[in-house]
């Protein structure tokens, strides 16, 4: 009798074990895709469906390949934990370093995986004034349309930047050692422009 429950505890440890990884297996697959735009019609109000859809794109603002480069303090962060940026550099007067440590310096015109350094022909940071580290999607949302933050873009040129931007490209294209920005670039352009038709509302928190 003893064996026989101690068996039966074994096996329901051991299916509650491949439940909960497999939950998280399906939950990480899910963060690492993105939703058409298709799949969010079915929402009848237009201010819910605006909320959703970018609700849907959040996956890809608050990733790690863009959260690095919309830093809350002048120094950007790296890795998939935010960690400060090693060597220590500065955002500098345009986003592009200090005087004595350019962006460039490092960071050439394309990926170098053989050293792990990230690469593009523009690499800088984001504004100042447009740092997302710290804020909720409710308050990036409401950031990105304001023109007084968000470079003076109006909406079709955020759209523009969001889907077309190779620099922001570069998200999914990080190199080695990087875990791609969920979906394609397509799809989150696609996502911000559905977004932007359906009013451009914004979630609450």
């Amino acid at each position: 009798m003893k064996t026989t429950m101690k068996t039966k505890r074994f096996f329901l440890a051991a299916l509650l074990a491949f439940c909960g990884i497999a939950a998280a297996q399906q939950q990480q697959a899910s963060n690492n895709t993105l939703k058409p735009v298709s799949e969010f019609d079915k929402i009848a109000d237009k201010q819910e469906r605006a909320i959703a859809l970018f609700t849907e794109a959040g996956k890809v603002i608050n990733s790690p390949r863009c959260l690095n480069c919309h830093p809350a303090g002048d120094r950007p962060t790296q890795t998939n934990a935010l960690n400060p940026h090693q060597p220590w550099v500065v955002r500098g007067a345009d986003g592009s370093g200090a005087a004595a440590m350019r962006c460039a310096t490092c960071h050439q015109a394309a990926n170098y995986d053989n050293a792990r350094m990230p690469g593009h022909p523009t690499w800088h940071l984001a504004p100042a004034s447009m740092a997302w580290q710290g804020r909720t999607l409710g308050q990036i949302c409401e950031q990105i349309k304001d023109k007084s933050r968000n470079d003076n873009m109006d909406m079709a040129k955020l759209v523009h930047h969001m889907a077309e931007d190779t620099l922001v490209g570069w998200g999914w294209n990080p190199g080695a050692g990087r875990t791609p920005a969920p979906g394609t670039q397509k799809e989150f352009g696609a996502l911000i422009k559905a977004w932007a038709e359906a009013g451009a509302f914004c979630p609450r928190s």
